[in-house]
């Protein structure tokens, strides 16, 4: 019976209309599209993960002419949550948010203006070492989901713009 679903399933999929984003793998419109972006640089250690983050994930993809230009502006902050009875932060939630823009490096115009974010929790302990240990490892994980974020929200634009027009009947 599982032998029969598993068969059915991509039949299933392609009768929904469901198709892959980066079809045609790194020779596809998508992939050509986004590795035509270069990613200017970015402020701060946060700046500086998200940029690599983001130069990885659009080299994967491919070289290509740089035709358009990623901005990105970070906003990084730590708020301390929770108090112990010596009024001492027991926890802290580290934000990344991110506002970018692709500009179209030929015309300077923004076809996309966007956000992404992320947040994660950190355990405030006795050793001052290990509580910033766990505030840059968790930095390390935002700038890679804001990476994952805004490659997949510019790999939706790249869709967008290089779909064929739907046939009129």
């Amino acid at each position: 019976m599982r032998a029969l679903a598993a068969l059915l399933l991509p039949v299933a999929l392609s009768a929904c209309g469901l198709t892959p984003l980066y079809s045609g793998s790194t020779a596809g419109p998508i992939a050509a599209t986004l590795s035509g972006i270069e990613v200017a640089p970015i402020q701060g250690k946060s700046g500086w993960l998200v940029a690599n983050a983001l130069r990885d994930r659009l080299a994967a993809l491919g070289e290509g002419p740089a035709r358009y230009r990623l901005n990105v502006v970070l906003d990084d902050t730590i708020v301390g949550l929770g108090a112990r009875a010596d009024d001492a932060v027991s926890r802290e939630r580290r934000t990344l948010r991110a506002r970018y823009q692709l500009v179209d490096a030929a015309q300077g115009t923004v076809l996309v203006d966007a956000t992404a974010g992320s947040d994660a929790g950190i355990d405030v302990v006795g050793s001052e070492y290990a509580t910033i240990a766990a505030e840059s490892s968790a930095l390390e994980r935002l700038s890679d989901t804001v990476a994952d974020q805004i490659v997949a929200r510019l790999a939706l634009y790249a869709r967008r713009v290089q779909a064929p027009a739907p046939a009129r009947r």
